[in-house]
């Protein structure tokens, strides 16, 4: 079984356990003491699963992140991906969203720690009902249900040129620009056709 199949069933199984649980759907996790006074918006759509340093690279590569970039995480976790553009990769700007208010806490940790000032900033808010058309540059590491939802946002909103890149998962057939395997992992990228 690949690596990307095994994420995929583990992803599913514990998805219907939380279900059969009457938890809802799992979500990204983090650690935050005030979580308690900010519950999520809404139950988490996946578990939180850090994106490897190492693809976290080759995504912001593969996007050709540079300068005059605003790019937007959806489903930051950490916010390991906009801190990494901002601060190796020279972007303008990077937001973080996340509706989990634990991983926007540990996310503006980080932030601090990693000394990029006021050009990143973390949202705790649902990607679904954000409005991120600033962005040139969106990354993901959502379900492929979840990216077949957001494909209809990400056209609409999203301006033609806009590179948006995943880590994982597809998004139905939707044909990537590129597509590249990171020690196992795959890395898709699309750039939003003129309308």
């Amino acid at each position: 079984m690949s690596l990307r199949r095994f994420a995929l069933v583990v992803l599913a199984l514990m998805t219907g356990v939380a279900a059969a649980a009457g938890q809802g759907p799992l979500a990204p996790a983090t650690a935050a003491p005030d979580a308690q006074q900010n519950p999520p918006l809404r139950s988490p759509d996946v578990i939180y699963v850090p994106t490897p340093p190492e693809v976290v690279q080759a995504m912001l590569k593969a996007a050709k992140v540079g300068a005059g970039d605003v790019v937007y995480d959806l489903g930051c976790g950490d916010g390991r991906i906009v801190i990494t553009a901002v601060k190796d990769f020279g972007a303008a700007r990077g937001v973080g969203i996340d509706i989990d208010p634990q991983r926007i806490k540990e996310a503006t940790e980080n932030l601090h720690a990693a000394g990029v000032g006021d050009r990143v900033r973390f949202l705790n808010q649902d990607l679904f009902e954000t409005n991120f058309s600033e962005a040139s540059v969106v990354t993901l590491y959502l379900l492929p249900s979840l990216n077949l939802k957001l494909r209809p946002k990400l056209l609409k909103e999203l301006k033609p040129g806009t590179r948006i890149v995943s880590h994982a998962f597809d998004m139905g057939d939707w044909k990537p620009e590129q597509e590249l395997d990171v020690d196992g992992r795959t890395v898709y990228l699309w750039i939003v056709p003129k309308q």
